[in-house]
């Protein structure tokens, strides 16, 4: 059989990042091809390989794990200690074969690699926003659910790249996304997209003053943010949280080691292109380190700076809402991109899908050149 060349194509944007690469072959794939998919990845962010219809999730990990070869294969979240209250905890379910690759979607299934007799739920937004769409409108509007990037934030370092692979998508209908923050913006998406913005957008559009302030400024992430956070309610655009004292003390989270908070730079160095990203998970910061040395432990305070750094870089111009199909099998720099599930689905409406990324083997970037 004639091997066939890559064929890469920039998305048509707006937005201006994501490109499809077809004539991928992940089960046999040599270096040179896996080459030109980590050079587009970290050109455009987003690689939207088509056509991987059967792919298996061992080819899944090999693949996520060229990303970096030096990892240890561990699961980007790791092994929550009190997995129950994490937020995290209901949209997830681990492959018995394949540790590393999770099963994410909505419906009932009797059997999906060794999983069996096991329902999946999309999240929604009304566990997690403070003020939800009411339930008349609920089908045909939606939002941006919690607005993120791939990683425990606590011990392990932020995964590098994230795969997703369709399994099972649901047929054709639109919703409307709508903002609810007051701005009036709304998209149209299809149902049940992952919504994508470029952390190098993000940080293009802010002012040189901003420019200068991130560079130079860290987050600091609350201990076990998932289980912190859980009391506690989301804006209305899935850019961070409400500060109602909700979150809970140190006393009720699990054992907290103080040498493993992260206390990571705002702005990450692209590896191959050397461009600088605005990577900030807004959920979970817990305080900001200024670059003047002062630091910022005002929970509000803290997130309305960073929401304000944040914000113009998730208005519709910039988001890419991609439209799976079935097949589709997406990597994404997840070190430079922030995304969100989107989407409210009734119950007879079923979505299966993999996920896979795994702790990095070393820490980001930051502006400086320094490894955190």
């Amino acid at each position: 059989m004639a091997v066939k060349t890559l064929e890469v194509r920039p998305l048509n944007g707006p937005p201006q990042f994501g490109a499809e690469i077809f004539n991928v072959d992940l089960d046999n794939l040599n270096d040179a091809d896996f080459e030109t998919i980590r050079n587009t990845l970290y050109n455009y962010h987003i690689v939207v390989l088509k056509n991987q219809d059967g792919v298996s999730p061992k080819a899944q990990y090999e693949i996520t794990k060229r990303f970096d070869p030096n990892c240890e294969g561990s699961y980007g979240h790791g092994k929550t200690l009190d997995a129950k209250r994490s937020v995290l905890h209901p949209d997830l379910k681990t492959i018995p074969h394949q540790p590393q690759v999770q099963v994410i979607g909505n419906g009932y299934y009797d059997e999906y690699e060794g999983l069996k007799n096991f329902t999946l739920k999309h999240p929604h937004h009304k566990v997690f926003h403070k003020n939800a769409i009411s339930e008349e409108d609920d089908l045909d509007f939606t939002r941006f659910y919690r607005w993120h990037i791939d990683a425990a934030l606590y011990a392990l370092n932020p995964p590098k790249v994230t795969s997703l692979m369709a399994v099972k998508v649901p047929a054709g209908r639109r919703q409307t996304l709508r903002y609810d923050d007051g701005t009036g913006e709304e998209m149209d998406v299809p149902l049940g997209t992952t919504a994508f913005v470029s952390g190098q957008n993000m940080y293009d559009i802010l002012s040189e003053e901003d420019k200068e302030f991130v560079r130079g400024a860290k987050v600091e992430y609350a201990p076990h943010p998932y289980v912190w956070m859980s009391p506690a309610k989301s804006r209305s655009d899935g850019l961070g949280m409400i500060s109602g004292g909700l979150e809970l003390p140190l006393s009720e989270l699990p054992p907290v080691d103080e040498s493993q908070i992260k206390i990571l730079p705002m702005c990450w160095k692209n590896p191959v292109t050397g461009k600088l990203a605005l990577q900030v998970h807004p959920s979970a910061i817990k305080a900001v380190h200024k670059p003047n040395g002062e630091v910022i432990t005002d929970l509000k305070e803290a997130r309305d700076l960073v929401h304000r750094l944040q914000r113009p870089a998730i208005s519709p111009q910039y988001v890419y809402a991609h439209d799976w199909v079935e097949g589709d099998f997406v990597l994404f720099n997840n070190q430079g991109v922030t995304h969100s599930v989107v989407g409210a689905f009734s119950p007879e409406e079923r979505r299966l899908f993999r996920q896979c990324n795994m702790a990095s083997s070393e820490g980001v970037m930051g502006a400086d050149g320094k490894l955190y």
